[in-house]
């Protein structure tokens, strides 16, 4: 190199870095509002539309073999059912499967 060759000159040069990486903001899930349905499934289990002259003990009977079944109905159906003397037609049950 001879002395009539210039350098170049980096001396006044300055850098800045940026990060290059993504500013994510956290999701905010505050006023969100759920709410489930049951899915819940009986396994073995069905469900039955309450008849006109149904009880409880008629349909434990009818579907489970033992009238006394009513029990495992009614508390199977507690979500909907307030009292097993109050079934309304047309009102849809889960039958529990058969015990034993």
């Amino acid at each position: 190199m001879s002395s009539s060759d210039k350098k170049a000159d980096f001396s006044d040069v300055s850098g800045t870095v940026k990060s290059t990486e993504q500013i994510v903001q956290k999701a905010d899930f505050s006023d969100v509002k759920g709410s489930v349905t049951s899915t819940e499934e009986i396994v073995g289990g069905q469900t039955y539309t309450v008849q006109s002259g149904d009880n409880l003990s008629k349909i434990a009977k009818n579907l489970l073999g033992d009238g006394n079944a009513w029990k495992q109905i009614f508390e199977a159906n507690r979500d909907v059912l307030d009292d097993p003397d109050k079934i309304r037609p047309g009102q849809t049950l889960k039958i529990p499967p058969r015990q034993g």
